[in-house]
């Protein structure tokens, strides 16, 4: 007689912690969107309208895909209208991605981007990582970030809690609805550890060059 109120008792239970799980969930990420949106705000921009800094921030993405390349034209575009005077691609030059730092570097120099004008960070291994190792290893202070506008508010809200002044330019991409409404979703999610991030200040994967 006991076991079948508990048998029954159990899925109830289930469902309740599920839900409170679901809740839960909902509301981190929920405030980590706001958090990214509203430390940002005011400092996202259109290529056109966006305002001088020393160098231009662009973050690696796989190779061989649009999202890279729509944020390589931009930083092309800025090179030469002068908004920037130097460019630091970050990436993961190790990858599964390919070599994202060499393919950048390259691609901005067959657009007319001086080399001189380029630094190269190998170990962009993330979001966070690119903009730790800006401040800490390149002492970027003032800057451009240059991706896709459902990237921009986690990566401008990032550089700015490590202390950059930081500005984010919107990047184009050729890319098809689904493929956006993917990295979409998975930026909401991603939101939630750039926020812890953001409040602890973590060492990045790789602080110097290995030896």
């Amino acid at each position: 007689m006991g076991e079948q109120p508990l048998r029954r008792r159990w899925p109830r239970r289930a469902l309740r912690i599920g839900l409170a799980v679901l809740v839960l969930a909902v509301v981190l990420t929920g405030a980590s969107v706001t958090w990214a949106y509203t430390a940002s705000a005011g400092h996202r921009y259109d290529v056109a309208d966006a305002p001088a800094a020393p160098v231009a921030i662009v973050l690696g993405a796989e190779v061989g895909t649009p999202f890279l390349r729509g944020r390589l034209d931009v930083t092309v575009q800025l090179v030469a209208t002068g908004k920037v005077r130097s460019v630091l691609v970050s990436g993961n030059a190790a990858g599964s991605s390919g070599d994202e730092t060499t393919t950048m570097t390259s691609y901005l120099v067959s657009r007319g981007v001086s080399p001189t004008k380029i630094v190269v960070d190998p170990y962009g291994l993330d979001t966070y990582d690119t903009c730790a190792r800006a401040v800490r290893v390149f002492a970027v202070r003032r800057a451009l970030v240059v991706t896709q506008p459902y990237h921009l508010p986690r990566t401008v809200a990032l550089c700015r809690s490590l202390g950059m002044d930081a500005d984010g330019v919107n990047a184009t991409c050729d890319c098809g609805f689904l493929i956006l409404l993917k990295n979409q979703v998975r930026e909401w999610l991603a939101s939630v550890l750039a926020l812890k991030d953001a409040i602890w200040h973590r060492a990045p994967a790789v602080v110097s060059p290995p030896m």
